[in-house]
């Protein structure tokens, strides 16, 4: 990855919600500001994201899957992932207004998961989000857009509210309960989150040695995560995927940039969320520092 570009103006807002929030410790603001966060770079999983369709739409998934290898072997995909992690520019994406009486490609997306989608305004940035207007094109279609929730995007497909979901979106068996995903179209990992002068993980050079730190804590250690992602299941343990789960007391936030900001102030200890929106977020808070 060769670095993460432009920081969504989302993720700025949800840092400015938050100046001034004291710590547990009852720090002061000006401490605060002294203090950054880092990525320890090592992947503690690996798994990928697919697009989940609905499953009475079995055409739209065939046309997905064919689009997936389209842009893949075109470069349409590798394109737009330079938008965000070469020398690119993200392009903003629009979405239409509902109308049932239209023929609309309706995408459920959590629009806080910078680089995969974010906001500026009313427009929508992200990967899938230029994936999504792809798409939408390719099947001559008026695209919509419906922000959510992240724990809310499979079931809106699943209930026919929306046709597709689009959001960083890892195959995992319980959500086939919602959706048909489509084929893969990106491969994805768990990273550690902590403060710049934390360095217990420092001799660390892979998964198992994380682990190993991370299985010598208890429950008054506490890890921020996404409510319903990876990051989530990884800490709490998931049998679909081997997860065994850690000692500690899991805290789930709406997204990654309230967790890496409540680890600034001091109410936990570390954050585990998926490896490119933990890098964007912490270059967007540690510019804001």
């Amino acid at each position: 990855m060769k670095k993460i570009m432009a920081v969504g103006l989302s993720v700025i807002m949800l840092i400015g919600a938050f100046t001034g929030c004291g710590s547990k410790d009852a720090k002061s603001s000006t401490d605060n500001t002294k203090k950054q966060t880092k990525v320890i770079e090592i992947e503690l999983t690996q798994e990928e994201y697919a697009f989940g369709v609905d499953k009475n739409q079995p055409e739209l998934l065939q046309s997905v899957n064919t689009f997936i290898a389209e842009i893949k072997t075109n470069g349409k995909f590798d394109e737009i992932c330079n938008h965000y992690f070469g020398d690119g520019t993200p392009v903003p994406v629009t979405s239409a207004a509902y109308d049932a009486s239209k023929d609309q490609l309706v995408v459920a997306t959590n629009a806080a998961f910078e680089p995969f989608e974010y906001t500026e305004g009313d427009k929508y940035l992200g990967i899938d989000m230029e994936i999504a207007a792809a798409l939408a094109e390719y099947l001559n279609k008026e695209l919509v857009i419906q922000n959510m929730d992240f724990d809310a995007v499979c079931l809106s497909v699943g209930q026919q509210k929306c046709d597709i979901a689009m959001a960083g979106l890892t195959i995992k068996e319980d959500r086939k309960e919602y959706v048909d995903f489509s084929d893969a179209y990106y491969s994805a990992s768990q990273k550690l989150i902590v403060t710049t002068d934390n360095t217990e993980f420092d001799a660390c050079t892979d998964a198992a040695s994380v682990e190993a730190i991370l299985n010598t804590k208890d429950k008054n250690v506490k890890i921020g995560v996404q409510n319903g992602t990876t990051g989530q299941f990884y800490c709490e343990g998931d049998a679909d995927w081997g997860f065994a789960g850690l000692p500690v007391t899991t805290v789930g936030y709406k997204n990654g940039s309230l967790a890496v900001q409540d680890l600034l102030n001091g109410n936990i200890d570390y954050v585990i969320i998926d490896s490119a929106p933990a890098a964007c977020i912490t270059e967007a808070i540690n510019k804001m520092q």
